[in-house]
């Protein structure tokens, strides 16, 4: 395996109710002049790229350029923490608008494949169908959601299926809105073990990527858009909905879930059900992470969709 080239960097990214100058960080695996190349869209929202930073074996295996990035509001990008609360600016349409101009500043808007995953679905989906972007050409719905509703309803199925002190746990303090405290933080972990990532221990890029989420950081697009957990949606993405549009995604798309995957079949089944040139693959084993909890499957059947 090649170790493939790596090149970061920034774009500026002007919002007009910001009086700040703001920037997206980007990181490069691969030189997208020499094929097209992947772009990825990181989950949360706010997540930021780091857990997705072993999709460079893309590029050492197969020869395909990763772009990863950080979406505004968290990780290297800029950071608007004076915004928390405000749903009326942390919209999907900020992040349609910041990818827009991430990829025309690339210069890669012309012929690109693109990547979401769990909340980066969300933002994919509602791009395709809403900007119809010609340079597209394959579209990968990663541990996607395609209905905040249907996502709300199987994580209280799985809930349900918790351990009756985990479960108790995060009914208690779900109803107080004591989130921060302790018991519902161990609580949580006993999900995220089994529907997030299934690994006994968490990778460092991970443990990056959860840090940027956690209450004590104040993350801002997360706790406005989604809420204090994966499974505490009380943000405006719990009555995100993209059913009925769906047949607009336009583009051949492959959908990856885990068998254990906290979006799971039933979340996924609209994009199945509806996207004309589709299909689907779950990884056994896994959950939310799977190219963290099988990367061999995972990157192989990425691959295979991607050149063939």
């Amino acid at each position: 395996m090649q170790q493939p080239s790596v090149s970061s960097g920034e774009v500026d990214f002007y919002i007009p109710s910001i009086e700040k100058p703001c920037k997206t960080f980007y990181i490069i695996y691969g030189d997208p002049k020499t094929r097209r190349p992947l772009v990825c869209a990181h989950g949360g929202p706010g997540a930021g790229h780091a857990y997705l930073k072993s999709f460079a074996s893309l590029t050492a295996d197969y020869g395909i350029p990763v772009i990863l990035y950080d979406q505004i509001g968290c990780g290297n990008s800029t950071l608007l923490p004076e915004t928390i609360g405000d749903i009326n600016f942390w919209t999907i349409d900020l992040f349609m608008t910041e990818l827009d101009n991430l990829l025309k500043a690339l210069n890669v808007e012309d012929d690109y494949d693109f990547l979401g995953q769990s909340w980066g679905t969300i933002l994919g989906s509602e791009y395709i169908i809403s900007r119809q972007p010609k340079g597209m050409k394959h579209y990968i719905i990663s541990n996607g959601v395609a209905s905040g509703k249907l996502f709300g309803e199987a994580t209280r199925k799985l809930i349900s299926e918790l351990p009756q002190e985990s479960r108790d746990m995060i009914l208690k303090h779900e109803s107080s809105k004591t989130y921060d405290d302790p018991e519902f933080q161990e609580a949580s972990m006993v999900f995220y073990k089994r529907h997030v990532c299934r690994l006994d221990d968490w990778p460092e890029d991970l443990m990056q990527s959860l840090n940027l989420l956690d209450l004590h950081n104040n993350p801002t697009v997360y706790l406005t858009m989604n809420g204090p957990s994966e499974f505490t949606m009380v943000g405006p993405l719990k009555d995100y909905s993209a059913v009925g549009r769906l047949h607009m995604v336009n583009v051949p798309t492959l959908i990856m879930n885990g068998e254990f995957d906290e979006t799971t079949d039933s979340v996924n089944m609209p994009f199945f059900i509806e996207i004309p040139k589709v299909r689907w693959v779950t990884i056994s084993n896994a959950s939310h992470m799977p190219w963290l909890e099988d990367p061999d499957r995972y990157f192989s059947v990425l691959a295979n969709f991607l050149l063939s």
